[in-house]
């Protein structure tokens, strides 16, 4: 697997499929050819079909100025590797061909080339199934935030610049007010939940509604959030964790171990399944989220490492089959609802297993399994492409 940093990323939402990959690949082929006169930015399949309402065009326009860059859509043509690809091209002044380049934006802001294997990334950890990380964790008694330094004894400080990014998108959506940016006039919701969570002391549901709001609305309007695993998801680990820290009083230091938790949560799912709505549907992002939360709460409030997989293969389960189908293309509906509400079912998750002696029937890596299959199973109008489910609905009327 992958290091962490792969998994928690910073940048501008609203979609890290949709802006930080395609924003990444264009500064990679800008510099392949500085001495282009101009480009073109093709787009395939789910990155072209909600493309503009996730500000893919926007993004990658103002990534490669002052040179003009043409944007094509395709929205048609489905390429078997993986639903966002996009082709690059550079033109001389003449608007000859000077060269291309495929590439894909396989979720949580990574990118791959055309032809290139997702094995042939540079692994940090040495196992790939949560059966064998809970095997080595047993042998050393370690628990997983253990397991994590030990295979990436750098990444603690990484993660607290982490947290503290989160909680400057969460601060911040909790005083914004007004509407969200596009057509459905979507309105802010956050700073009237938080003050609803004030004024009702001990609810702990509404104050995790209220944070899960106030980050998923920042990425809405394309702030700077952390990916985890995913901008569309990016509400559900803050809207659990700092809630849990303002009611229960975690220190920064505890809620780093749980990100490092969530965080081998998310790169098992990465590795084994995808954290993509364009290839899964939002069960492989809103449903990953949920199964990363619900293992990091269940270790703050000191669950063994056996009730942690249970809680995170709960968490993934009960979001098996949701489908992804912005109104819109905007990652706004369903999308944050699902967050807030997302972030209370990790915390019930956590609960739900801490409740019983550990084990269970259904394991995580059957879970992560069965979600990959699911999501490859449904049809392309459920997975991010806006064409079908409510996306198609809310159109029609």
């Amino acid at each position: 697997m992958e290091s962490l940093r792969e998994l928690y990323k910073v940048g501008n939402g609203p979609s890290s499929s949709h802006t930080m990959g395609p924003a990444r690949a264009a500064k990679v082929f800008m510099n392949r050819y500085k001495e282009a006169a101009s480009f073109e930015a093709i787009l395939y399949g789910s990155l072209a079909a909600t493309g503009e309402g996730h500000l893919t065009d926007y993004i990658i326009i103002k990534t490669m100025e002052p040179k003009p860059v043409k944007i094509t859509w395709k929205p048609e043509d489905f390429r078997p590797f993986h639903p966002n690809a996009m082709k690059f091209i550079a033109y001389d002044e003449n608007e000859k061909e000077l060269g291309s380049w495929t590439v894909y934006s396989i979720g949580g802001g990574s990118i791959i080339e055309e032809g290139q294997a997702r094995d042939e990334v540079p692994t940090i950890y040495p196992h790939s199934s949560m059966n064998e990380v809970l095997e080595v964790c047993r042998k050393n008694n370690w628990t997983l935030s253990d397991y994590v330094y030990q295979y990436e004894p750098d990444i603690k400080e990484y993660l607290g610049e982490i947290l503290k990014i989160m909680r400057e998108t969460l601060m911040n959506g909790l005083v914004a007010e007004g509407t969200l940016p596009g057509k459905l006039n979507y309105p802010r919701r956050a700073k009237n939940f938080y003050e609803q969570a004030k004024a009702n002391k001990g609810e702990l549901s509404i104050l995790i509604y209220s944070y899960a709001l106030a980050v998923s609305e920042q990425n809405a309007c394309g702030d700077v959030v952390v990916t985890a695993p995913t901008c569309g998801a990016s509400g559900v680990i803050p809207g659990v964790l700092f809630a849990l820290q303002e009611e229960e009083g975690y220190t920064d230091e505890q809620l780093i171990d749980a990100l490092a938790v969530a965080g081998l949560v998310g790169n098992l799912i990465k590795t084994n399944a995808s954290i993509s709505g364009a290839e899964v549907g939002c069960q492989g992002e809103v449903g990953s989220a949920c199964s990363m939360a619900a293992a990091a709460v269940a270790f703050l409030k000191g669950a063994s490492n056996l009730h942690c997989e249970y809680a995170a293969e709960i968490g993934l389960e009960h979001h098996l089959g949701m489908t992804c189908d912005p109104v819109y293309g905007y990652v706004q509906v369903p999308c944050i609802e699902r967050n807030a509400v997302a972030a209370k079912r990790a915390y019930d998750a956590a609960k739900y297993a801490m409740l019983t002696d550990g084990y269970h029937t259904i394991t995580l890596d059957q879970v992560m399994q069965t979600m990959k299959e699911t999501g490859l199973d449904l049809m392309a109008k459920y997975r991010e492409t806006a064409q079908g489910g409510l996306a198609k609905h809310f159109a029609e009327c």
